[in-house]
């Protein structure tokens, strides 16, 4: 079994920016050298969080208005009162949405449907620089 590590690297706007991060991935797993196994995806960070999605504009724009209803930004929460950062409800987003995903690589291919994409969401409220490492694990 084969074991290799590597690292992207993302600039955000904050704000429930939703990037299409599977170009880059895909072009790990090619250079990875893995033909059979899993990649593994984690964010850096506790404001942001990894999922898929069919990325097209009005699905984008459905993901930052169901996490707005769900988490609103417009309130106060403990970790506002604690830190002064105002950033509570980006903390409670990643939460709920989580920072890593598994994603199976088969004949040197990731395995995602026709029109599924890998999304990193930067939640946070300001711009920041993301890390997504990335673990192939295969032979």
């Amino acid at each position: 079994m084969k074991v290799l590590t590597k690292e992207l690297e993302f600039k955000t706007k904050g704000n429930n920016d939703i990037i299409n991060i599977t170009d880059s991935v895909i072009s790990l797993v090619e250079k990875s050298g893995i033909s059979e196994g899993t990649a593994t995806l984690f964010v850096v960070g506790s404001t942001a969080g990894l999922s898929t999605c069919e990325y097209e504009p009005a699905l984008v724009s459905d993901i930052k208005e169901i996490f707005e209803k769900l988490v609103p930004g417009n309130v106060s929460y403990a970790h506002d009162d604690t830190w002064g950062d105002a950033n509570g409800y980006a903390h409670l987003r990643a939460t709920l949405l989580g920072p890593s995903l598994v994603v199976p690589v088969v004949k040197g291919r990731l395995t995602l449907g026709t029109w599924q994409q890998i999304i990193l969401i930067d939640f946070d409220n300001r711009e920041r620089q993301r890390k997504v490492v990335v673990t192939f694990q295969g032979a």
